[in-house]
């Protein structure tokens, strides 16, 4: 038995309310390209990012915005020379933990590991569950000189489970960031 609508049946569907929908988002194949030099670090950066120096009034040299114009998101940076002092970084560190911690209202998980990078560095990552501005943070650190930490942001008011894909990409390619960072003597 063969069931068809007619023109009357779908002008009558078209009136119903729809269930709520989401975004569809068209995400493209990474690539890469080298961060531009003259900074203490080096990375690669995606090429469908823009690389901008962070413009608050109280920035340091060295942060910097990685923008991602097509989803209004980035991945701020903020670097800060160590000296060889050794009280500085452990406070930097806690700093890095408590500004994740302050997600804890509306996060329903917070994940904190250390990981390897292929070339043997640390890392810390904090993964954040939830409604929170920023759902991917990290630092890392070569102990002597050098200290990074980043935090992944989507600037919308769109939920972060529509989101997801591009909150994914972006922490891919932190990720990258990650695994590519050289410290510059």
């Amino acid at each position: 038995m063969l069931l068809s609508c007619t023109e009357k049946d779908q002008e009558e569907k078209a009136d119903l309310p729809r269930p709520k929908g989401y975004n569809r988002l068209i995400l493209p194949k990474a690539k890469y390209q080298e961060l531009e030099k003259g900074h203490p670090f080096s990375f690669e950066v995606s090429s469908y990012a823009q690389v901008m120096p962070d413009t608050v009034s109280w920035a340091e040299p060295h942060w910097l915005y990685v923008y991602y114009p097509r989803w209004h998101a980035f991945i701020q940076l903020t670097y800060k020379p160590l000296n060889r002092d050794k009280k500085k970084l452990a406070g930097l560190i806690d700093d890095a933990y408590a500004l994740a911690a302050k997600h804890q209202g509306k996060a329903r998980g917070i994940q904190e590991y250390v990981m390897t990078t292929r070339s043997g560095r640390k890392a810390g990552i904090i993964e954040l569950d939830g409604e929170v501005a920023t759902s991917f943070q990290f630092y890392t650190t070569d102990s002597v000189k050098h200290y990074l930490r980043g935090a992944v942001y989507v600037k919308t008011a769109t939920h972060n489970d529509s989101l997801a894909p591009v909150i994914q990409f972006l922490k891919k390619d932190a990720m990258h960031m990650i695994q590519t960072l050289k410290w510059v003597p």
